[in-house]
């Protein structure tokens, strides 16, 4: 006997699997406003080098001191990290003529001027991580992800080791970035994999899909939430307060699939009783000991790690080929942090950036059930990456037609991202699914940590950041080939089922009749 047919007399997808997606979904919308937070916390708004002694200019105006004392890029635009050793009167003469000699100029040497028409305050205006300290800005959000990652492992082994549900309301209390990076993981590792393990499989592409629209709606609410508070300690509150609701979390049962994997068959058989009689079947009774007879190829006694992952010949091969995930998480935060550059403002780009994600998971959730989940992981990775392509070789006077590319591109990595974690959840067995998420998420979160780094390399090519984002995206798209279908497959529950066959059996008639078997 398989825990779908055990689903399908308790009602795989009825009010109780509803208020279960309900709670979930409601974890998913303050997880991109922590996510994404970066790209707002740590704004760095136009500036210029700090002038001393403006007093002494009593007679000219603001631009022709700024002419004066900060040099000009070519495009005339005032340079913001460096300014003239001494004031250059002759340009009020004319201003075309910018001084050859470089000796006249040098580092800002008394702080910035910063624009505070569009911020307050940012990390970068505070502490002066401009020039030089850009590479600090960009860590700030390295430093988060590297929590994420952290939280990724520890949480994917104690999610397979524990009920999910005990290691995760305390941690979303933590205050500083790394620490509710390690907490938020928790939360993300857990809510797909549990709403899934208790729908039927004709609802568990309906499941993730939902929980990752609940995503895009929390990327929208952080667009409005930073236009309305623009002072960055302000803004850490407002994303953050929410985390207190983490405690509505403790109702949400554990998986029963989980708990029987594990042999807690007693506790599993509540959940199942409840979820029986919300659903409406009254007439459902089984024992606790017939429980027992689940198919699972658990041996009692027996745990598991993540070594267990790369132990097998197939098992090895899905895990490796599934840290492709890497590209899609890098890919992803590539895009989403830059916000700047095609003819939008942050707050709109960023609002239109989560409206965009929103069709895009509609359109995913048709191709995973139509073409699977394979191809629909491998295309919009690569179509993501010559996305990201496109806009390197289309001219910037070109913002309509970059807004277009950028869009696009937003859009199909948000579909990678959605089909990512509805396809890896299903590739591992229930016995090894939180470990192998935990692995996942830990290798894509490398990527979220990098990619803020990557915008670094634009000092030595201006495109090469872009260029990275492309080919890494392409590249981990070929590798989502190599990895099975899962397409109307019932999930795993055990090592043995992955390993006696390379290619997953459709049960496509497991949805239709509860009396089908294995």
């Amino acid at each position: 006997m398989k825990f779908e047919d055990l689903l399908l007399e308790i009602g795989g997808f009825g009010r109780f699997q509803i208020l279960i997606l309900f709670v979930l979904c409601l974890a998913r919308i303050n997880l991109p406003m922590h996510f994404l937070l970066h790209s707002f916390l740590a704004a760095t708004p136009s500036h210029h080098c700090a002038i001393p002694h403006q007093e002494a200019f009593v007679n000219l105006t603001m631009e022709e001191i700024l002419l004066i004392s900060i040099p000009r890029e070519p495009d005339g635009t005032f340079r913001s990290c460096e300014m003239f050793s001494q004031p250059q009167f002759h340009l009020l003469l004319n201003s075309s003529l910018q001084p050859e000699n470089d000796s006249i100029i040098q580092n800002c040497q008394h702080g910035w001027v910063y624009d505070h028409s569009q911020f307050t305050s940012t990390i970068s205006t505070q502490w002066d991580l401009v020039c030089e300290q850009r590479g600090l800005n960009q860590a700030t959000a390295t430093f988060f992800f590297i929590g994420v990652t952290i939280g990724a492992v520890v949480f994917g082994y104690l999610s397979d080791r524990f009920d999910p549900f005990q290691a995760v309301p305390s941690g979303m209390l933590a205050i500083t970035r790394t620490l509710t990076g390690m907490a938020l993981s928790g939360l993300s590792l857990i809510v797909l994999p549990l709403g899934m393990e208790w729908v039927d499989i004709e609802h568990r592409t309906f499941s993730g899909v939902l929980t990752s629209i609940f995503w895009s709606i929390g990327n929208m609410l952080l667009a409005l939430t930073a236009y309305l508070v623009r002072e960055w300690h302000w803004l850490l509150v407002a994303v953050t307060g929410p985390c207190l609701l983490s405690i509505i979390y403790l109702w949400v049962p554990e998986s029963a699939r989980w708990l029987i994997a594990n042999g807690k068959v007693k506790q599993a058989h509540k959940h199942l009783l409840r979820c029986a009689r919300m659903n409406g079947m009254k007439d459902f009774a089984l024992s606790p000991e017939a429980l027992r007879t689940i198919t699972t190829d658990k041996k009692r006694g027996e745990s598991y790690s993540y070594i267990s992952l790369f132990r097998t010949p197939v098992l090895r091969k899905i895990s490796l080929c599934s840290g492709a995930v890497f590209g899609v998480a890098f890919s992803y935060y590539g895009m989403s942090m830059k916000l700047t550059g095609f003819g939008l403002n942050m707050y709109l780009s960023q609002f239109v950036f989560g409206i965009i994600e929103i069709p895009a998971k509609v359109i995913v959730y048709v191709l995973v059930n139509r073409i699977g989940r394979r191809q629909s992981q491998a295309w919009s990775l690569i179509l993501t990456g010559l996305c990201i392509g496109a806009n390197i070789i289309i001219p910037e006077p070109f913002t309509s037609l970059r807004s277009v590319v950028a869009i696009t591109g937003k859009g199909l990595s948000e579909a990678a991202f959605t089909t990512v974690f509805l396809y890896t959840s299903e590739l591992y067995p229930t016995v090894l699914r939180q470990n192998g998420m935990g692995y996942t998420s830990f290798v894509a979160r490398l990527g979220g940590a990098l990619a803020p780094l990557v915008f670094l390399l634009d000092e030595v090519w201006r495109s090469l950041p872009e260029v990275t984002y492309c080919g890494v995206a392409v590249c981990c798209g070929s590798v989502a080939f190599l990895l099975p279908e899962t397409l109307n497959v019932r999930l795993p529950e055990g090592i043995e089922d992955i390993e006696k066959t390379q290619e997953l059996i459709p049960l496509c008639s497991v949805a239709r009749s509860k009396n089908t078997q294995v």
